[in-house]
Formats: structure tokens, sequence, C-alpha cells
């Protein structure tokens, strides 16, 4: 997918979208698998190889409710084994693979018939549904998650907990969705991002104070000018405290 474009499978075409951002990426791998499940079932095989956090997990439970295949790189053998991890932790997992098995292990797959199609589990229908903003949305979330005390820290909308989900995840009402470990994640750069403003608004009241403090004076109202840059002053003392 390009960048900045979630990637879907819809019937027997790929389509892109701007949807809500999912473990705080764009693309993200769980809306691609959910789609492909919901499309193509028990025809659908899912692989997850090196990555960080776990995203792609609750994708390929998805996969195999639907009755698809799931295959995932052995963490041992991958330069990043935390993605891999949580799948085989989380998911019954058919294959386990390394870079050199894999090939082989699609190519013989690919070549077994697939079986009878199984119905698509409600879960798995209302969060698509969720993803891409249709259907009716808190009537979804209330049928798959229950609502939580947490903020959503992309569009800070209360967080739905899904019920039963391992491992734990959250949505909210606009699209977004996160696994605890993404939400986290996303928590401290949404605050590192939000002191550094803070920081950045300080320096900038604190040079304009002092800037007035010295029109102020050369104006011959050095009370004014002594007012203002003790309130300079005071912010340099607070931040560095």
């Amino acid at each position: 997918a390009p960048p900045d474009h979630h990637m879907l499978v819809v019937g027997r075409q790929t389509r892109l979208t701007r949807d809500a951002k999912e473990n705080h990426a764009r693309p993200a791998i769980d809306p691609l698998f959910r789609s492909a499940a919901i499309a193509h079932g028990t025809r659908t095989i899912g692989v997850i190889l090196s990555g960080r956090l776990d995203d792609g997990t609750a994708g390929l439970q998805a996969i195999q409710a639907c009755g698809g295949l799931t295959v995932v790189q052995d963490p041992d053998d991958a330069e990043e084994g935390q993605m891999p991890s949580s799948a085989i932790e989380n998911v019954r997992v058919d294959h386990v693979v390394t870079c050199e098995t894999l090939p082989a292990t699609l190519a013989s797959l690919v070549r077994q018939p697939a079986p009878a199609e199984v119905p698509v589990p409600q879960r798995v229908a209302c969060e698509q549904q969720l993803s891409q903003g249709e259907g009716d949305t808190m009537e979804n979330l209330d049928k798959i998650g229950t609502l939580s005390k947490i903020i959503c820290p992309e569009c800070t909308g209360v967080l739905w907990e899904m019920r039963d989900a391992k491992p734990r995840r959250f949505r909210c009402h606009t699209g977004h969705a996160f696994t605890a470990a993404s939400l986290v994640y996303t928590q401290r750069t949404k605050m590192d991002e939000a002191l550094w403003n803070a920081l950045r608004a300080m320096e900038e009241r604190v040079s304009l104070l002092r800037s007035m403090a010295g029109t102020h004076r050369e104006a011959g109202n050095p009370h004014e000018g002594d007012r203002l840059e003790r309130e300079a002053t005071h912010l340099t003392q607070h931040a560095a405290q």
C-alpha cells in the first residue's frame, strides 16, 4: 500500500482508502486482513513476518475465524520478532515458517482445495464496518465492546474495549483502533508532542514578554516593564523546576 493509505480487498479488487488509522498506522495490516477474510473466506491465507508491536494479530484472527489459513514467521528467524511472537501467542497458527521455507509452504497451500465457506462472524463484520465508517457506529460498538474510561489519543473520543479480545483491543466511534501495546505507544507519542508544544509556547511567551518589557521601558514606563520582566522570569524558573 502507498503511504498514508489502507489497502483493502473488495471482491476481486483492491481498494485504497484514507479511513481512520489502526494501531497508529496507515496503512495497517488488520484492516487489510479483515477485508480479505470477509471477501474470500476459506480461500484466504494470512502471513505475518518481521515487525514491531502487534499489528496483524487481530487481522490474522479474523482470517482464521472466516476459515482461512494462518502462516507466521518464526520469531527467531525474524529481524524484529514482536509481531510474529504476538501472532503465535494469540492465534492457533497453522504454519510457522522461516524465510527459506515460506515460498515452498505457500506454493503447497495454494494448490490445496479450499474448504466449504463459513459465515462471517459478527465481530469481524462489525469491525470492518467501523473501520470504514459504515453502518450504525454506536450500535456496532455496543455489540462487540464495552465503554471504557480511556480517551482515544488520535481524536479524543471515548474508547470501547473489545470484549474477549486477546490481546486487549480498543476502538473509538470515528474508527481508530488500538491494541493495548499500540495504545500505550501512541499515548506516549502524543504526550511527548504535547510537552514539546507546551515548551515551545512557553519560550515564545517569554520572548514576547521580554520584548514588551523593553518597549515599555523605552516609552518611559519602567514599572510595567519590570512587571513583564518578572512574569517572564517566573515562567523560565517554573519550567526549570
